[in-house]
Parts: C-alpha cells; sequence; structure tokens
C-alpha cells in the first residue's frame, strides 16, 4: 500500500527537475485559477452546480458535486505541488477533469475562444503524464518511500 501511495517514480535528476516543474506550476494554476475562486463563489453557484449524470454520481446534490471539485482542485492541487500522494492525488484532479470536459462542456466544440474542451484537456494532459512518471525524487513521496533497488523501468 506504500507503494501504490507514495511511490515518486524516477530518481533520475534531471527528469525529476522537469517532473517538479510540471507538478509545482499545474498545481499553482488549477489552485489559484480554479480551486480559490470556486471556494469564493460557493454561495453563488451552490445550488446550480454541474452533477454528473453517470451512476453513483448522479445521486449527489449540486452541493455535494462542488465541494468534490473544490477538494479535488484545491486539496489534490496542494498534495500535487508538495509531492505528497502525488499519483491518487493526480488521479482525482485527472477525474475532475474528465467530468469537466466531457460533462460540464459536452456540447461544447473542442476549440473555441470562448467555452470549449480545450482548458479541461489541457490540464488533463499534465495529470495524466504525472500518474504514469509520479512526483519525481524531488518530493515528499520520494522521502516517504526510498527505493532501496535500483528501477529497471
Amino acid at each position: 500500500m506504500k507503494r501504490f501511495l507514495f511511490d515518486c517514480g524516477t530518481r533520475d535528476a534531471t527528469a525529476s527537475v522537469g517532473i517538479l516543474t510540471l507538478r509545482v506550476l499545474i498545481g499553482l494554476m488549477m489552485l489559484i485559477g480554479h480551486g480559490i475562486p470556486k471556494i469564493e463563489g460557493f454561495a453563488a453557484s451552490k445550488n446550480s452546480f454541474y452533477v454528473p449524470d453517470f451512476f453513483p454520481l448522479h445521486y449527489m446534490s449540486p452541493q455535494i458535486s462542488l465541494i468534490a471539485t473544490i477538494m479535488a482542485e484545491v486539496g489534490a492541487s496542494a498534495l500535487i505541488i508538495l509531492g505528497l500522494a502525488t499519483r491518487p492525488a493526480a488521479f482525482l484532479l485527472a477525474f475532475s477533469m474528465v467530468v469537466a470536459v466531457f460533462g460540464v462542456h459536452g456540447n461544447d466544440p473542442w476549440f473555441s475562444a470562448e467555452r470549449s474542451k480545450e482548458l479541461g484537456l489541457l490540464y488533463l494532459i499534465p495529470m495524466l503524464t504525472i500518474i504514469f512518471s509520479g512526483a519525481g525524487s524531488f518530493s515528499i513521496d520520494a522521502v516517504i518511500h526510498k527505493d532501496s533497488k535500483r528501477r529497471r523501468w
């Protein structure tokens, strides 16, 4: 279980610097640009927030859906920035982006100057990269899960 939650992936220094840059910048963009504004606008959008229309999520109320989205965009972003439980946090944020792309923006065009799927996809792609690569050696995950053997992949 410890390896599943805290495996940092690669320990190569150059790759770890790139992953650190990706984690911090994407995490801050999500946190500052989307998570904090949702917290500030909670009262205005709590009754009209999007609820996914697939089982079992369609049983959520708009308030619970908004709270779950805030937890993903604020909580998971903070974990990704820190590099703590990075892969599960990236999975939560990626799931949130899938719901945003194919649910909230389901009828919107792929690319447009206004409402489109593009922004959600631009957040989904780095989350998939982090899921596959791990947090790198410059993360709390690397401190928690010390790998004694050299990994071959």
